[in-house]
């Protein structure tokens, strides 16, 4: 039963750095991704990285999109659907061509180069969800646009790693390529059933069921079913999660469900989710690589800014909603880290580079939150948030109205 001790240490350690971090008007998540670094190899070597660590991480992660998706506003996702592959589009092809430029630099081979472009082209929305979350900015021109773009950016990744793997790696061929690219398109043709039909079919169920909770619990069966499927066709878990609340977001259980969630969520799994990706940061040897590390991080920050920005801002965003949506996009997180796992196993890259490289990006996810809360001050001075043509002025006066004539 030691797991429950370290699931103790956690969550004592996490709930008070959050809360004095959010005293002192930094974001929570980076207190939690600070304890996981304090208290894992890194330093104390309190806590390792170990099978229960990366179960209830996974699951963190995927509840943390489920909710995302609950709060996503669809109409919203689809009006600013064509900005987010833009900014999805140019957010993958800027950092990719300069971290290639960096692994060419150091001498890196070409095959080495460009799985370090293809690490650093991923993108990890959990991180910012949580954030926008935390600054109430979720439910925006700017959160939908970064939600919608980071989907983009997870497939584009994952395609361009497994073409890679198939033509440089070990252990793959065209045929299982091919498999996986069609299981992966039909896929998201079913997403339309799911939202259309399945969803309010397992709400309605679940209403009916002489179980507590009812609609929560098939709720979470299709959240896990969908992350479970994700995952078995090559995407990551948290894009199935994520449509997966987008679904029974468009149901009449969503704001009973919601309300179930997330306290299971933040105060169990999200936090060990945050604490995990600390955990992975090694101090060790890399003396001989602190300006390949801080060269590449500066590199992965600046290139997502950049990048997703200029898409933001060639879809006629305000210079402030740019710099919102490419500040949304800097971080990597997991999908990197997972990215760097999958490669360095199919040696497409050395050891010598590994951990130099799994330092950088959690360098740059401790980052990310910072230029996001700076960004959302810069919005919030210009008052552009909330966009007025996001409003639903209809629903608006049909409140006002049924409230005046009660």
């Amino acid at each position: 039963m030691q797991f429950l001790g370290i699931l103790v240490l956690i969550l004592i350690v996490t709930t008070l750095v959050g809360h004095y971090s959010s005293r002192i008007g930094i974001p929570a998540v980076i207190g939690q991704l600070v304890v996981g670094i304090v208290l894992g190899p890194a330093i104390l070597n309190w806590i390792q990285p170990n099978e229960f660590i990366h179960f209830f991480s996974e699951i963190g992660v995927i509840i943390l999109m489920f909710i995302a998706g609950i709060e996503s506003d669809l109409k919203l996702l689809k009006k600013y659907l064509k900005p987010s592959f833009l900014v999805a589009i140019i957010g993958v092809i800027v950092p990719m061509s300069m971290a290639y430029g960096i692994g060419i630099f150091y001498k890196m081979s070409n095959s080495e180069s460009l799985f370090l472009s293809i690490i650093f082209a991923a993108t990890s929305v959990s991180i910012s969800v949580a954030v926008l979350k935390e600054l109430n900015v979720l439910q925006g021109k700017a959160g939908a646009t970064i939600l919608g773009a980071a989907v983009v950016d997870d497939i584009l990744a994952v395609i361009i790693l497994s073409v890679m793997i198939s033509l440089v790696g070990t252990g793959s061929n065209s045929n299982s390529l091919l498999i996986t690219f069609g299981g992966q398109i039909l896929f998201f043709i079913a997403i339309y059933f799911v939202v259309k039909f399945l969803a309010p079919i397992m709400a309605k169920l679940g209403q009916n069921l002489f179980v507590p909770v009812g609609p929560t619990l098939m709720a979470m069966i299709l959240c896990f079913g969908m992350a479970y499927l994700a995952d078995l066709l090559g995407l990551s878990s948290v894009v199935g999660a994520f449509f997966a609340g987008i679904a029974i977001s468009q149901t009449e259980v969503r704001n009973e469900v919601d309300k179930s969630i997330e306290p299971i969520g933040f105060a169990i799994f999200i936090p060990v989710f945050f604490v995990s990706i600390g955990l992975n940061m090694k101090l060790t040897g890399l003396g001989s690589y602190i300006d390949f590390i801080a060269i590449l991080t500066l590199t992965a920050v600046i290139s997502k800014l950049f990048g997703a920005g200029l898409g933001a801002k060639l879809s006629h965003f305000t210079i402030s909603e740019s710099y919102m949506v490419g500040a949304g996009m800097v971080s990597r997180g997991e999908m990197a880290l997972i990215i760097a796992q999958i490669g360095y196993q199919s040696k497409l890259i050395s050891s010598s580079y590994y951990s130099a490289i799994i330092t950088a990006i959690i360098l740059t996810t401790l980052l990310a939150p910072f230029l996001l809360k700076h960004s959302a001050k810069l919005s919030s001075k210009n008052n552009v948030i909330f966009d007025p043509n996001d409003i639903d002025f209809e629903a608006e006066n049909r409140f006002i109205n049924a409230n005046l004539y009660d």
